[in-house]
């Protein structure tokens, strides 16, 4: 019988990501807090959310894998979380402008019957092109930034906010695929489709593989 898989998150980037991998799954949103610990640093507290959010939706679901994730934005050692309403975003959004900063996600699954949860964090440095106060409204008014950590999406095409990143670009979107398909495959699930595809074809940009990649240019400035 086919194993039961539940998401334990609303993002659509998310729910995309695991479309593009050819899984079957019902979603399972958990209702965990999302602040941060006294002193926690960003890779443990996007381990620990990732692994509470599985776990809580795990206890309701005994039957089923459960994927959690979470994703965290830091800048000079600064957590931007998302934003309360259109001017924060549009503050975090003039902090980010021009600069670098870092971008972590955390992946947990969950086993069927109380099993050993396994996680894994990926994190990624992403530079920030110099966009001009009216691109900062524009997209704020769009709407897009609203429901983001960092108040923006490395993918949106009309604003574009990325001028190169290290590392993940999934990852950036909200869910490392590679680091999820280690460690489904330790459960005993393999996607149809393989990480690097799902990868590309979600974002039209190579997939990092694992490997310490720079994307430059057009790859992140005019993406479909």
């Amino acid at each position: 019988m086919t194993q039961a898989l539940i998401l334990a998150s609303g993002s659509p980037r998310r729910r995309a990501f695991l479309r593009a991998l050819g899984l079957s799954f019902s979603i399972h949103v958990a209702d965990v807090e999302e602040g941060n610990g006294e002193g926690e640093r960003p890779h443990a507290l996007v381990a620990r959310l990732s692994r509470e959010k599985a776990l809580l939706v795990a206890a309701a679901h005994p039957a089923a894998t459960v994927i959690g994730a979470d994703t965290i934005v830091t800048l000079d050692g600064r957590l931007l979380g998302k934003p309360a309403g259109p001017a924060e975003a549009a503050d975090m959004l003039r902090r980010l402008r021009g600069r670098a900063h870092e971008v972590y996600s955390g992946v947990t699954v969950c086993p069927p019957g109380g099993g050993t949860p396994r996680t894994a964090v990926v994190g990624s440095t992403v530079w920030m092109r110099a966009y001009s106060e009216d691109e900062i409204a524009a997209y704020v008014a769009s709407g897009d930034p609203l429901d983001k950590a960092g108040a923006y999406a490395i993918q949106n095409e009309p604003f574009h906010p990325v001028a190169r990143m290290r590392g993940c670009y999934a990852s950036v979107m909200g869910l490392p695929l590679r680091a999820l398909v280690d460690l489904l495959a330790q459960v005993g699930i393999r996607p149809p489709v393989g990480a690097a595809a799902a990868c590309e074809a979600r974002t039209d940009v190579p997939c990092c593989a694992g490997r310490d990649r720079l994307y430059t240019g057009p790859d992140l400035s005019a993406r479909a």
